[in-house]
């Protein structure tokens, strides 16, 4: 697919302003409190204002990045990345989502790191997969993925093993509030959880896992929503 030109740009900023409402911004004018911060992967194919039929502005709080990690390296710690304790912080947002997704790119490239032991990428990108590669070995290590499992079924099951991991970093951080609502999910749009692409899955919620404790934490009428890919230990 060749690039967007700049005319292809604007044509679609045009159709989108001259499609808002004139009263569209008048609630987040001067402010924003968005409910919910939604930590996604950076992937074209998936886009977080449309998993959560966002039509409005200041409903969501979107930061993304390579493998939707909550984390990143400071002074050689590992911290809450800013992106996703801003608006914890300063706009008392009090629902966190962890979104991975199937097919993951950054997780696909962990993968192969892990078992190559090198990473072929610019310093940019092998920054944020450094941090990915000790998840992937430390699920190795516990099993989730073992010599006998495809690729593509161990990529996904290492997805959901990611999601569970930032969800249990946030909830150890001193930095997250206590009452911070932290749930975990996996974005399938290739029907890989079940029959309906763009649906997510509830695979963590406050670190609960279990899909049984799960289902059971939800509305019944939703409890399609939540499948795992991985065994209880």
């Amino acid at each position: 697919m060749p690039g967007a030109s700049i005319e292809a740009l604007l044509e679609r900023n045009r159709t989108h302003a001259d499609s808002l409402p004139d009263e569209y911004f008048d609630a987040v004018h001067d402010g924003q409190r968005p409910p919910v911060v939604s930590i996604c992967c950076s992937d074209s194919r998936v886009s977080q204002e449309g998993m959560w039929s966002v039509d409005e502005p200041g409903w969501l709080f979107t930061p993304s990045n390579i493998g939707n990690q909550v984390w990143e390296r400071h002074d050689g710690d590992l911290v809450v990345d800013g992106s996703v304790l801003y608006p914890i912080s300063h706009t008392e947002t009090r629902t966190t989502a962890v979104v991975g997704h199937t097919g993951c790119g950054a997780v696909t490239a962990a993968y192969h790191a892990v078992r190559t032991g090198s990473i072929d990428e610019p310093a940019g990108i092998r920054r944020r997969l450094e941090l990915l590669v000790p998840v992937v070995e430390e699920a190795m290590e516990r099993g989730v993925v073992d010599s006998d499992t495809s690729e593509s079924d161990a990529i996904n099951r290492l997805v959901e093993y990611n999601v569970r991991r930032q969800v249990e970093f946030l909830e150890e951080s001193d930095d997250v509030p206590d009452d911070e609502r932290i749930y975990g999910f996996v974005y399938d749009f290739q029907g890989v959880y079940g029959s309906s692409p763009g649906r997510v899955y509830l695979v963590s919620a406050g670190g609960v896992t279990d899909p049984e404790r799960l289902r059971s934490e939800v509305p019944s009428e939703y409890a399609e929503h939540v499948e795992s890919l991985l065994e209880e230990e």
